[in-house]
C-alpha cells in the first residue's frame, strides 16, 4: 500500500498488540485504545503452537519468550480411574522437530507490551469503544459518546465480547459452551509431572483436570504451573457452597499427585472462572474494520489454539494492508487469507471438544476404546500432531510468513 495510514486498534491483549508492532514496524501510525485503566493480561498460561511461534519470531522476539517458557513436547491424557492412556499427541510425529513452548500469560504480554513501548507506539487507556462511525474515515465512540480521533483503519482486537463486530460484513455472536473451567497459576511441582508435557485426567467427559508448566511470568519468578478443572460455570457456585475441602477431595481422589497444587489453594478466590463460547465470522471485516482475534473466531480451548490464531490474525492483516493498493482490497484479502484455516479448525473443534467437554457417557467410551486405538497407527499421529501444531492446513503462505526451521531451535 502506497503511504502510511492512520490505524486504531481496540484492544491491548495478544492479537492487538502484536498487531501494532507489525503495523508501526510497515510504517503505518498506530494507536491503541484499551478499555482498562491499565493494559494488562488477563488469564493463566496457554500453549504458543509452532504457528504462533512462527509470530512472535517475525517480530524478533523469540528468543526472549523461550527464555521464559517451558518447551512442550507432547500431550498425554489418561482415565483417573484406571490410569487407560487415551490421548498421547507427540508434536515429534511431525518431521522438523516441532514444540510447543508454554508461557504464562502475564510473559507474553509483558514481552509484547514492552516491545511496543520501546516502539513509541500510543497506548490510551480507560476508553471502552462501543460504537463505530463511518464515512471518509473511521471514528471509535467511547462510553458516553465521546469521539476518538478519524481514522483509516479501526482493528478490532477486543476479544469475544467485543462491541465492534456488529459493523462487520457477517457479524456473529459467540455460542455459550455448557463447560468452563477453574484456573490458577500455582508454582510447578514436578513429582510425578512432566516438565514437557501437558498432563491431563479424564473422568468420561464431565470431568478433566490439567497440569501445563508455563515457566515464569518474568526473569525474577520461579517456574510456575497452570491448574485446571472443567466446570459447568451454571455448577460454579454450588461447587463453592459445598466448600474447598470437598472440592479439593474429589479432585485428589482423581488425581492423587495433584495434592502438590491443591496445597496451594487456600480459597475460591484464587481460581478464575472461564467461560467459553464458539463462533466464526465467515467475513470478518466490515467499512474500515478489521476484526482479528477472539473478536472474530473464539472456540472451547481444547486444540490450544486461540492466541496462535489471534497472531497469525495480525500477520495477516499487517501482509494484506502490504500488498493492497488500498483499505478496501487489504480487508478483503485479510478476509481471504486466513478464511480456510480458521474455519478448518473452527470444525475441529466443534468435532473434538464434546469427547473431553460433554455430558455424553458414549462418546468418551468410544474415546477411551476406539479413538485411543486408531490414535496409534499412521498417519492419525502425524495428523494429530499437526493438528495440535496448527498446521494441518498451510496458515503460512497467505500471510507472508514462513515456517522457521524448527530442529536448530530445539538443538540449540
Amino acid at each position: 500500500m502506497g503511504g502510511r495510514i492512520d490505524i486504531a486498534i481496540v484492544g491491548a491483549g495478544p492479537a492487538g498488540l502484536a498487531a501494532a508492532l507489525l503495523l508501526h514496524r510497515a510504517g503505518h501510525r498506530v494507536t491503541i485504545l484499551e478499555r482498562f485503566e491499565a493494559a494488562k493480561p488477563i488469564g493463566s498460561g496457554l500453549i504458543l503452537q509452532p504457528t504462533g511461534l512462527t509470530v512472535v519470531g517475525a517480530l524478533g522476539l523469540l528468543d526472549e519468550i523461550m527464555a521464559l517458557g517451558s518447551r512442550i513436547d507432547r500431550l498425554h491424557g489418561a482415565d483417573a480411574r484406571t490410569g487407560r492412556t487415551v490421548l498421547d499427541v507427540r508434536y515429534d510425529a511431525v518431521r522438523g522437530g516441532r514444540f510447543g513452548l508454554a508461557v504464562h500469560r502475564a510473559a507474553l504480554f509483558e514481552l509484547l507490551h514492552r516491545a511496543v513501548v520501546a516502539a513509541g507506539i500510543p497506548i490510551e487507556t480507560g476508553i471502552e469503544i462501543e460504537d463505530l462511525e463511518s464515512g471518509g474515515k473511521a471514528t471509535p465512540v467511547a462510553t458516553g459518546g465521546r469521539r476518538i480521533g478519524a481514522f483509516d483503519l479501526v482493528v478490532d482486537a477486543s476479544g469475544a465480547r467485543s462491541q465492534l463486530r456488529r459493523f462487520s460484513r457477517d457479524p456473529s455472536e459467540p455460542r455459550p459452551l455448557a463447560y468452563g473451567a477453574f484456573w490458577a497459576s500455582l508454582a510447578w511441582r514436578g513429582e510425578g509431572f512432566d516438565a514437557n508435557a501437558l498432563l491431563q485426567r479424564y473422568d468420561r467427559a464431565s470431568v478433566m483436570i490439567g497440569v501445563l508448566p508455563i515457566g515464569r511470568p518474568d526473569a525474577a519468578a520461579g517456574p510456575m504451573a497452570a491448574f485446571f478443572w472443567s466446570i459447568k460455570p451454571d455448577d460454579a457456585d454450588m461447587v463453592r457452597a459445598a466448600g474447598l475441602g470437598a472440592w479439593k477431595a474429589r479432585v485428589a481422589g482423581l488425581w492423587p499427585e495433584c495434592t502438590a497444587y491443591l496445597d496451594q489453594i487456600e480459597n475460591f478466590e484464587q481460581l478464575t472462572l472461564a467461560r467459553y463460547g464458539h463462533h466464526t465470522s465467515r467475513m470478518p471485516a466490515g467499512a474500515r474494520l478489521a476484526v482479528i482475534g477472539d473478536a472474530a473466531h473464539s472456540t472451547s480451548p481444547q486444540l490450544g489454539q486461540g492466541a496462535n490464531m489471534a497472531l497469525l490474525d495480525a500477520a495477516a492483516l499487517a501482509h494484506a494492508l502490504e500488498r493492497e493498493a488500498d483499505v478496501a482490497a487489504a480487508l478483503a484479502a485479510y478476509c481471504r487469507a486466513r478464511r480456510f484455516h480458521v474455519r478448518v479448525f473452527q470444525a475441529l473443534s466443534v468435532a473434538f471438544t464434546p469427547f473431553y467437554q460433554s455430558d455424553s457417557a458414549v462418546l468418551p467410551f468410544v474415546r477411551d476404546r476406539l479413538v485411543a486405538t486408531v490414535a496409534k497407527i499412521p498417519p492419525a499421529p502425524q495428523i494429530l500432531a499437526a493438528m495440535v501444531s496448527g498446521t494441518i492446513v498451510d496458515p503460512f503462505g497467505r500471510v507472508g510468513l514462513r515456517e522457521r526451521e524448527w530442529q536448530s531451535r530445539a538443538d540449540g
